[in-house]
Order: C-alpha cells, then structure tokens, then sequence
C-alpha cells in the first residue's frame, strides 16, 4: 500500500462507526470481527506487507503470514492483499463491495451455515478509488492444500506421498461439506484443490479437519441451479473417474444418477480443458501487459502529481529499489525524444562489437588450458539493512574478505555509512564503495557533485575502490542515455579520482546486456578510464546458471564480457562481477518477479555453482553477492527473533573457506549433465567438486576413493567402500589422496 497508506493514523481524523468494530478515517475503513477488538493503529501494521513473516502465496493477489497484537494477546493470522485497480474492479468494488469485505461476510456466512473456514478477523479496505483492499483471517497452523494430496491421487502415489490420510475418506468429508454449502444457499464459485485446506490429524478413522478459503466470490441467499452445482464440483483436480464418481455419491449422499454424472463429467471436462487453453494464453498475455504501466504492489506509493515518465519514479522500501510507474509503450516514447543519442550508441556498437565477438572466440578456445587463481568471493551491505555490529559479526563469521558497500546519497545517511566503513577497514578488509543514483542526483547536477564532494571528504583512505553509478542500462535508477552516465561519472573521476587510493569501477551494466557494457566503454564523451570494468551479472535470473540465453551459459557470458573490455577503447583491465543474487519467493521483498523467484535451497545450490564456475574461469577476480541481509534475496534475514542465515549463507562460507587461495585446475571430462571441477589447495590437497546441472539425482565415480566428503555447506559426508558418489544439484566437494 502507500506510503500514506501505511503510515501513523494519529495525524488524521477517524471515528468508530454505530456499529462495534467498524473503524472509519480519510483514507481507510475497517470492520473487525467482535473476537478481535484490535485498534485500527494495529491493523495499518499488520497489513504493511513489511509486517510479512512467512509468504503463503505470490500471485495475482499477495497472501503472507503474520502476527496480530491484541488485548487477548498475539494471534497469528493470514493478510490476503487484494489489488482493485482495473476498470473491471473497481465497478465491482462499488456494486458489491470491495473484495476483501466480500471476503469477511462470505467468511461470518458459511461459519454460521457450520462450514468450517478461518475464522474472519477484518476486512480493510482503502478509501481510493484505485486502492487495495486487505482481508484478515486467523492462520490455521500445519494447513495443507489439499491439492497436493490430489495430485497424488492423480498419479497414484497417494499411499507414498501421504501415508496417514485416507484419500477417499478426504473426498467423503468433502462432499458431505459442500452439501452443507449448498443447501445453505451459499455457492463458493472457485472451489479448487488450492482452496480446500486439510488441518488436524487425519492418521485416525475419522480424520482430520477441512476449511474453505478464497471466498471473494461467494455469492449469498440464492438457490442453486443443478449446474452451479456441478461447476463448484467440477473445479477440483480429479482426473480419475473412480475418485470422481466417489466424490458425486459423497455430495448427493446416495449413487448418482446417469443425469448426475453426466452433467458432473460435463463441466468437469470443460473447466479442465479452459484452463488448458488460459495457460497457452498466458505468455502472450503478459508480453502484451507489459506494454502498459505496470501493476506496482499495494504498498509502493503512486508518482508526484503531473510527473513525466522519466520522472514517475519512486522508491520501494522492501526490495530495496525504485519502482517506475511507465509501461513499455510510455518508455519507448520517452525515449523517442533521445532519438539522436541513441543513433550514436548504435553507431559506437557497430564499431566495436565485432571485435569483441572475434576475441570472444579466442578466448573460448584458450578457456582452462592452465592452471587459474581461484577468484575472490564476495558480498554487498547497506548500512540500512541491519545495525553495524550485527553486519559486522557476520561478516566475520562468513569469512569473506572482500566487502562492497552501497553509498546511496539521496539518503542522507554518510555518517553511518562512513563509521561502518571505519570498521570494516580497521579489521583489515578490502572495502569497495557502490554509488548509486536515483533520478534526482541525474537531474541535478549540483547536488550529484555535492555528494561526491562529501563522499571524497569522508571515505578517503577507509576504501580502496569506488564503483560509479548502479544499473546504467535501467531507467529506473535515473539514466536515461549514455550522456546521462557520461555526466555522473565525469564529475566522479573529477572529485574523487583525487582522493588519496581511490580507484574507479564502472559502467556497472545490470543483466546480460554486452552491447550496454560495449557502448558505455567506449562511448567518446566518457574520457575516464576505469581501474576496474564493474558489472552486475544476474544472467537475466534464468534459473541454473549453466542455462543458456542466446545460446551462452555463464562462462561464456563473462567470457564475451573479458573480450568486450580487452578490445575496448582504454584495453584490458580486471572484471569484477559486484552485483549477482537470486530472488527468493517471498512476495514483494523480492527484488524481481515471481516467475524467475526459486526457493532457499535452489538459491544456495546457484550461488554455489555460479562461483565455482566463474571464479575458476580465470575471467572474472571477484564477485559479490549482493545482498548480506536483506528479505527476498539476501544470504540472512532479519525478523523479530534475530538474524536467520540462509542456506546460502552456509554454502559461501564453505565455498570461502575451502576454496580461497587456491588454483582452480578446471572442468574434468564428465558425461553431461555431470560437471566436475578441480582444485589445488594453498595446502597442497587436491579438492573435486561435482554437481549436476540439470538438478536431478546421479551417481559419480571419482578417480580414486576420496579422502573426505562435504556436501554443499561443509557438513562430512559417509563415503562409500567403493567410492561411488551421489550427486545432485547441491555440489560436493572431495579431498583427494595425493598421488
């Protein structure tokens, strides 16, 4: 929701309505059920996804866990943020009510009917026409959807998968539920496998618990038709008929009649084929929605009033980025009016990419034919993200060395910034400052040199390396051409090329753009040259980093990056990757979107795979994994009780403290999709280290029987007698006998 939205409400007017439990100001309104006599104070909290403790579902519509404080105590509950902003919607919303208190009455409705849902807490409801809507509930803790269980069902492995539920007594339960639905002149109108929850202990005869959720578009009072029937059924993921046929006599309480099943298998067949199509639909669907202005979460706030499209940008605190309210088609326009520049841009790519594309392919070829020193790992902080000393612990316990510290000046924070640069250098490590941008300092070119002035004056002799500019090739962080970066990084090397051991990176491209890199390398109204050639690599977050986009997998990017910077106007210098992460599934903390978003341990798994790869590739020195601790993508978060490490946060400790220092021997001739690289340890042992690409489970013979096995986070292993290894997507490393 907005930043007004979500603020204290004691600065505006609001009253309680006639009715208990109805809260009314200028910009919400709120219906508490009477078990929850919480203050609309607390509510603005809970429905702050800042608040989020544990994502329940990223969709359409954002649904996470948190806690509610009230007079009683602290119950857990479940916010389910609705966003109303289409045309659709918000006719909708005044005709019925918005979807969240549809929600709350549809909940009281089917509890007083005796259908088991969570219980209503509150519906709450924005008082803008475009504003979300947010419906509280009470958290059923150790719930299931039951569609997992179906899927079992539907392939047959329901006595593998769940053990101790009795799959046709599940169906009997929920046939007999839905009659009671019905005959309460209540008809759900979604009731999908994702919709029905099993809760409580189904090891016993009678079984556990079911609940409905999702009741937005229940409608209430009316009779039901033999067809609204049936659709309600037919929405469940049954593909066998026997579990079909259960369900229909479970509901009418005796075999169903040839009509019955005909009509049953009718819009059972229809639904399940309609959702098929949708689904081949729904890629072209988001390419042509990306051509409008894209949808922003409820809580990131609207642009000022009147602003340009280049200028429409506003920052979202939870993924710690901005956010700009234009689509493709606004962009595109905006950018019509750079026409000239970019036809330079061009004419600078056609010039020197065909060299670097010739020089890439020497460099494949002449990849892994010596020994390399393996690279440095890595990692990124900002002061905000959690207080000094507790960044500082855990970079000690992580055992990195080498520090990227993100200076965003609008902030206004430097003295903080400068007292945790103060330690890191104190304690002995290689700290490189990030300036960031925003499209402020890119207007104003007083106030970028004035923070660049400030910055000289206190990081000078704490740093090493300073890193101008972030995301060039991004208009949301304020850079709309490469004149824009030109001005930001001339005004750098001027005022803090002269600062005692400051060394410049740049132009610190984001994604796989090497015709971004190309053109800002050699772009004629940039003279500075840069120490260091800085990018931020995420590999267009296309899950493994052994994928390929545009037929190149990791290495081969970083290897066209190295051609891209040796035949560069200013020649050859390091390349240091200062920006990588993968987004996490944890709704809008995520800094991308949730179709590229994987799980804690397939985080792990790719941060452990992208290092290998790249820093015993000889092509890249470091990398830093931005974030230290951050929601959505960081290696540790930060909750109520504490720093939580992350799998990922275990697998580059492991990954640092057993490769560092070490000369990497490159990939072993392995049957795809096996890869196995080698290592020389400072010591002296010979370390294997082997994972599979493709994620899935195989066997691995080494070349001897190791003398010790570590899976991904450094934890032994059993070793076999005859030596053979499991492998998955999680590397393992093997010490070696010496020969």
């Amino acid at each position: 929701m907005s930043s007004s939205t979500s603020s204290s409400s004691e600065s505006r007017p609001e009253h309680a309505d006639a009715r208990a439990g109805v809260f009314i100001c200028a910009d919400l309104r709120a219906e508490v059920a009477e078990a929850f006599p919480v203050s609309l104070g607390e509510l603005r909290r809970v429905i702050d996804p800042a608040a989020a403790e544990e994502t329940v579902h990223w969709g359409r519509n954002y649904v996470y866990r948190t806690t509610l404080h009230g007079p009683a105590g602290e119950t857990p509950v479940v916010v389910k943020a609705f966003r109303e902003e289409s045309a659709r919607q918000r006719l909708q919303r005044r005709r019925k009510g918005s979807k969240a208190k549809r929600s709350f009455d549809a909940s009281r409705a089917l509890l007083a009917a005796g259908v088991p849902v969570p219980g209503p807490v509150a519906a709450v409801e924005s008082t803008a026409p475009r504003g979300p809507s947010f419906f509280v509930s009470v958290h059923l803790e150790g719930a299931v959807e039951a569609r997992y269980l179906f899927r079992a069902m539907n392939a047959g492995r329901e006595r593998e998968l769940f053990p101790e539920v009795d799959g046709a007594l599940v169906l009997a339960r929920l046939g007999a539920l839905l009659r009671r639905l019905h005959a309460a002149r209540l008809w759900h109108r979604d009731v999908s496998g994702g919709n029905v929850l099993l809760a409580g202990d189904w090891s016993g005869g009678e079984g556990g618990d079911l609940y409905l959720v999702d009741l937005g578009r229940t409608r209430i009072g009316r009779a039901l038709s033999p067809g609204e029937r049936m659709r309600d059924l037919a929405r469940l993921p049954l593909h066998r008929p026997g579990d079909r046929q259960n369900l229909l006599e479970f509901y009418l309480g005796r075999a169903p009649a040839f009509g019955k099943r005909a009509l049953f298998g009718f819009h059972h067949h229809a639904f399940h084929l309609r959702n098929r199509l949708k689904d081949r639909l729904r890629g072209a669907r988001r390419v042509l929605a990306g051509w409008k202005s894209r949808s922003a979460h409820p809580h990131i706030p609207p642009p000022s009033e009147g602003a340009a499209t280049r200028d429409r940008v506003v920052w979202d605190p939870l993924s710690d980025q901005p956010h700009l309210h234009a689509g493709r088609t606004a962009k595109l326009y905006a950018r019509a009016g750079d026409a000239a520049i970019h036809v330079r841009e061009a004419a600078v790519l056609v010039r020197h990419l065909p060299a670097a594309v010739g020089r890439w392919r020497v460099l494949r070829r002449e990849l892994y034919e010596g020994p390399q020193p393996f690279g440095e790992a890595g990692v990124g902080v900002h002061g905000g993200s959690a207080p000094g000393p507790e960044l500082l612990a855990e970079i000690e316990a992580l055992g990195v060395r080498c520090v990227l510290l993100r200076l965003q000046p609008w902030e206004e924070r430097l003295t903080r910034d400068q007292e945790l640069c103060a330690e890191l250098h104190a304690r002995g490590l290689d700290v490189v400052l990030a300036v960031a941008q925003n499209r402020d300092l890119v207007r104003d070119p007083a106030r970028w040199r004035a923070a660049l002035g400030e910055i000289a004056d206190r990081f000078a002799g704490l740093a090493g390396h300073v890193q101008v500019g972030h995301a060039i090739n991004r208009s949301k962080w304020g850079v709309w051409n490469q004149r824009d970066y030109a001005a930001l990084v001339g005004a750098a090397a001027e005022i803090l090329g002269g600062a005692p051991g400051m060394r410049l990176l740049g132009p610190s491209v984001i994604d796989f753009e090497p015709h971004a890199t190309c053109i800002a390398l050699n772009w004629p109204e940039n003279r500075v040259r840069f120490d260091v050639v800085s990018s931020l690599l995420y590999v267009d977050r296309r899950g493994a980093p052994e994928n390929r986009q545009a037929g190149l997998d990791t290495v081969d990017k970083a290897a066209l990056l190295r051609a891209t910077i040796q035949t560069s106007r200013d020649g050859d210098r390091p390349s240091w990757i200062t920006e990588v992460n993968w987004p996490l599934r944890e709704g809008p903390h995520s800094p991308a979107g949730r179709h590229v978003a994987v799980g804690e341990e397939a985080q792990a798994d790719y941060l452990a795979r992208y290092h290998l790869l790249l820093l015993g590739s000889g092509l890249v020195e470091r990398v830093y994994w931005w974030q230290l601790v951050a929601r959505g993508y960081g290696l540790a978060e930060r909750g109520d009780a504490g720093l939580r490490r992350r799998p990922s946060w275990r697998a580059l400790a492991f990954l640092v403290r057993s490769l560092s220092g070490s000369r990497a021997l490159g990939p072993s001739p392995a049957p795809p999709p096996l890869r196995v690289h080698g290592f020389q340890r400072a010591d002296g042992s010979s370390w294997l280290v082997a994972w599979s690409a493709a994620d899935n489970r195989l066997e691995w013979r080494p070349h001897a029987v190791p003398r010790a096995l570590f899976d991904r986070d450094g934890r032994e292993l059993p070793i076999r007698p005859d030596g053979i290894v499991a492998v998955s997507g999680s590397p393992v490393y093997a010490e070696m006998p010496k020969p």
